[in-house]
């Protein structure tokens, strides 16, 4: 018997609306040492390799700059994950949205306003 468990948060829960089909979503790939994270993390991307990891407003490969937002969990500790997230033309609740540790308040904002330039609106 298989047992299978959802993590904290469902799939999409962050959505509020989006475009019709699946204009607002793409596939990507998460970067292997990413972790494990929860639908709903704000995302960005290394420019070197095109993969996505959680957004860090300190660091200086990329991911300082929100990209997407995850749409679905996923276990990328020890390998690159594909997954699907939110990259457009759609609107979030921002106070369910998941930050890494140590993202502040203001680098949250910063994140958002980057978010808003691709057309995720938060509300």
């Amino acid at each position: 018997m298989v047992t299978l468990t959802q993590g904290l948060r469902p799939t999409a829960h962050y959505i509020v609306s989006e475009a019709n089909g699946y204009r607002s979503r793409e596939q990507i790939v998460i970067a292997s040492g990413s972790g494990k994270l929860d639908a709903g993390a704000v995302l960005g991307k290394i420019t070197a390799s095109g993969k996505y990891k959680p957004y860090t407003a300190a660091a200086t490969d990329g991911s300082q700059n929100a990209a997407a937002i995850l749409y679905e969990g996923c276990d990328a500790t020890s390998a690159d994950v594909r997954r699907t997230v939110t990259a457009r033309d759609s609107e979030i609740h921002a106070d369910v949205l998941v930050w890494a540790a140590g993202v502040t308040d203001p680098q949250k904002t910063t994140a958002l306003t980057a978010l808003a330039a691709l057309g995720i609106a938060a509300r």
